[in-house]
């Protein structure tokens, strides 16, 4: 019977009938990728707060956002204060802020750095002083007076969100993933104190010097900051010169988007930070006390620029001539948001000095300001002959507040440590 059927149907119609369940299958198709795809796209602006490279282009139109990329592409790059910056002729949105839209108003001002072009100071090779300087200090003295750069990865977005209690402030490289990781599952975890109010973080990181792997290093943070959303990127090289550069940026940084935030800990990526003794530490300071002045850390004082040559913290005597201000060691310290908005101020007429913790401890003296000794603070280890087996005892870090130096690996494994509730410790520093 069915046999029967199929031949006295019309040959045109079953052409019909054919093209027409082709077409409908093909539309079909279309429409149900075209959702899936909508709806992974809006997985992905929840999960990321709507990624945009910049704020402008979530907010002008088509043909607009055309002209800015097309304008940004034939904009100039940067350059390092002692060291210009590679890569700099990539893509246009390697030199724009990625910007984390939210609900939040928006701040007063925004970081208004978008190009650099920062040639030599040329009248500084004419002077004496400059000819009988070592010759490692040379671009960091031509360019010092390149202060600010373009930011390539922003949170503008960080301390709005939320009442931020304190602002972990972590100094990192692009390469230190690990640490990074480790810092995250660990002290840098980003929570809400008893008090209802946020503890916030963030990784510091510059470009990666020539040597590396410049493209794929940052295609690997900016996929690390899409996941976590805690990175600040700047636009110069990575280098220990430049590591003043990241803390004049970052004083800048905090200056335009935190204006509420109460503390700050700012630290290295391989140091211990015991985050409850800190903020017992900032609890007890703040009870009825004037913190606007407060810095707290490892102080170090009558120390004087060293003169060997073989050494990672040389001076020459052409570049600094006189004993040391007192200043914290840069492993950690803690001090008040405050304090941070005045020592920008203050940074801004003085010039760059390649050692970051002591150029801060410049600024510090400037406001008249003495930075405190805390004896939780160890920033050169528990004790300074190594190994040592008091090094890894736990009892001493859940009494402690900053220690350094510890590997990833070695971190994890004393945070562990530090909170097993089957830990006795005979007794606990008071901080």
């Amino acid at each position: 019977m069915d046999h029967l059927f199929r031949r006295k149907r019309p040959g045109l119609l079953k052409t019909l009938l054919s093209v027409s369940l082709v077409l409908v299958s093909v539309l079909m198709i279309q429409r149900f990728t075209r959702v899936e795809n909508d709806d992974e796209g809006l997985k992905a602006m929840r999960h990321t707060g709507w990624w945009c490279w910049s704020l402008s282009d979530c907010v002008l139109s088509t043909s607009e956002k055309q002209r800015t990329k097309s304008s940004s592409a034939n904009e100039s790059s940067s350059s390092s204060a002692a060291e210009p910056t590679e890569g700099s002729n990539g893509d246009a949105h390697h030199h724009r802020p990625r910007v984390a839209v939210s609900n939040a108003p928006p701040p007063t001002s925004s970081w208004d750095v978008n190009v650099m072009n920062c040639s030599e100071d040329a009248a500084v090779k004419t002077q004496d002083w400059f000819r009988q300087l070592d010759s490692r200090f040379h671009q960091f003295v031509l360019h010092r007076h390149c202060r600010y750069f373009p930011m390539s990865i922003n949170h503008p977005e960080k301390c709005r969100d939320g009442d931020v209690r304190l602002l972990i402030v972590v100094k990192s490289v692009i390469e230190q993933h690990d640490r990074r990781d480790a810092v995250r599952r660990t002290w840098g975890r980003e929570q809400i104190t008893g008090g209802g109010k946020d503890i916030k973080t963030l990784f510091l990181v510059a470009k990666p010097s020539r040597d590396k792997d410049v493209k794929n290093l940052q295609k690997l943070i900016e996929y690390e900051d899409r996941i976590h959303g805690d990175i600040l990127q700047w636009d110069f090289m990575d280098t220990f010169f430049n590591l003043t550069l990241k803390e004049v940026n970052f004083l800048k940084w905090f200056d335009i988007y935190c204006p509420n935030v109460e503390f700050i800990f700012k630290g290295d990526d391989d140091v211990f930070v015991n985050t409850q003794n800190l903020m017992d530490l900032i609890d007890f300071r703040a009870k009825g006390q004037n913190v606007s002045g407060l810095f707290i850390g490892d102080i170090i004082s009558k120390a004087i620029p060293i003169r060997n040559r073989q050494s990672k913290y040389y001076i020459p005597k052409e570049l600094y001539n006189k004993p040391y201000p007192p200043y914290a060691g840069g492993g950690g310290f803690l001090m008040s948001g405050q304090l941070a908005r005045r020592l920008f101020v203050a940074s801004e007429s003085l010039e760059l000095y390649p050692i970051d913790d002591v150029f801060l401890g410049v600024c510090l003296e400037k406001l008249h300001l003495s930075p405190q000794m805390h004896p939780g603070f160890k920033t050169f280890g528990i004790t300074k002959r190594r190994p040592n087996k008091m090094d890894s005892e736990p009892c001493l870090y859940r009494g402690l507040i900053v220690v350094h130096k510890l590997s990833p690996q070695e971190l994890l494994d004393m945070w562990a440590a530090v909170h097993n509730e089957r830990l006795v410790c005979a007794r606990r520093t008071v901080v």
